[in-house]
């Protein structure tokens, strides 16, 4: 197994991760229900924490594939860009979840703004790395890039 195959087994979960966890507090938020709102932003927690392994494989899969035919070194530099534009914002999101996890610990009245701050953050980690997981898909799979399997005339 080398450092692609690892990448592609561990990409999904910040993708789906920050997803689920992003529906989670919602629902704990708008249904003020504070058990559901700890548990997703224990979830948010656990999204940006699992993050960390499609990051650090993101090079040595690089490696693998860049000198195949067909892999446009462009595709990849777009790729790299965006998730880890997206493994920031889902590293931010998880941050603001620990402190309003500390803040609803302690009762703060700041604690259910610093959530709704948490979701949107989370919310835009999901676009984030899901446009970095279409973008990486690209790049092997050209039957998904713009343009593919067109017909020229309908």
């Amino acid at each position: 197994m080398n450092q692609a195959h690892l990448h592609l087994l561990v990409n999904h979960v910040p993708i789906l991760g920050s997803l689920f966890a992003a529906v989670l507090l919602g629902v704990g938020l708008f249904g003020k229900n504070n058990t559901l709102t700890r548990a997703g932003l224990v979830a948010v927690l656990a999204a940006g924490v699992l993050c960390l392994p499609a990051q650090l494989t993101g090079e040595g899969a690089e490696a693998v594939v860049r000198d195949l035919p067909r892999v446009s070194r462009a595709l990849i530099q777009n790729h790299e860009t965006a998730a880890e534009l997206g493994f920031w914002v889902l590293q931010g999101a998880a941050a603001l979840a620990l402190f309003s996890l500390l803040l609803l610990k302690n009762a703060s009245p700041r604690a259910r703004l610093l959530a709704l701050l948490t979701l949107l953050t989370a919310v835009l980690s999901f676009g984030l790395l899901a446009r970095a997981g279409n973008l990486g898909g690209q790049i092997m799979h050209t039957e998904i890039r713009e343009g593919f399997g067109t017909p020229d005339e309908l």
